[in-house]
């Protein structure tokens, strides 16, 4: 194989039929086997972003699925370090070379972008530091409908605490589906938790995230081909001396 062939073969973006996976997996199992590091300050992030001094990552979009808005938020935000996390180890892959096409096609690009296999439900405070985060996006999550399942949706009252503790002073935490009424448990879990306040959606109309993860994601671009309904739901994370409720020590 030529040199010119060979550079071909690594930029050419992955073909998503070779990645599919089950859309979701149970995010409780104990029989995950995932490493993780005891604390933030073990975890080196230097290989996920290339060219970059101590990477410091700002966004999560947690159940990044295949990227869309891992991607786009990426090229929003050049100055910033978007990490999508991901428990299926086809669909990181197949992002983690989306990405990797993406920097050999456009030079200088995407450097600020990457991807990471983890259980995000169990495993966040061993990579990010309190008051770390600046946005965290929760794009299309599993509904799971059945009520012996809700303690499994990746926006619950304890994670939440976690989320919380990750976001700094003024952080966002971003929800979009298209299930109505896991919108409104949304709704409910964050304005119901000390620590958020919902941002009128009248506030929303100028934030370029809002329309990345309506627009961007892969879930969302197949919700409008079929013509359904997206409900978005944005809260932001108080300052520490605005909150106050006992049993709440960090």
């Amino acid at each position: 194989m030529t040199t010119e062939a060979s550079e071909t073969a690594v930029v050419k973006a992955p073909q998503k039929k070779f990645y599919r996976s089950r859309a979701h997996c149970n995010p409780l199992s104990h029989n995950d086997s995932f490493e993780y590091p005891l604390t933030p300050e073990a975890m080196d992030w230097s290989p996920y972003y290339p060219g970059i001094e101590n990477p410091h990552v700002d966004f999560l979009d947690i159940g990044c699925g295949f990227g869309g808005l891992t991607v786009a938020l990426g090229e929003l935000f050049p100055d910033n370090l978007t990490l999508g996390l991901e428990i299926r180890p086809k669909v990181t892959e197949y992002v983690r070379l989306r990405i990797e096409a993406l920097r050999a096609e456009q030079p200088g690009k995407f450097q600020n972008t990457s991807v990471f296999r983890t259980n995000a439900m169990r495993y966040l405070p061993h990579y990010f530091k309190k008051g770390q985060l600046s946005k965290m996006f929760f794009c299309f999550p599993d509904p799971h409908f059945k009520l012996r399942n809700h303690r499994r949706r990746i926006v619950n009252t304890n994670l939440l605490d976690e989320y919380a503790y990750l976001l700094k002073a003024g952080g966002i935490l971003y929800t979009i589906t298209d299930v109505e009424d896991l919108h409104n448990w949304h709704v409910e879990k964050c304005s119901s938790h000390p620590c958020f306040e919902r941002i009128p959606d009248d506030e929303l109309a100028n934030d370029p995230c809002v329309k990345a993860m309506t627009e961007e994601t892969e879930e969302g671009k197949k919700v409008a081909r079929g013509g359904g309904k997206k409900y978005a739901a944005v809260f932001r994370r108080k300052a520490d001396d605005a909150v106050a409720v006992d049993g709440l020590f960090w």
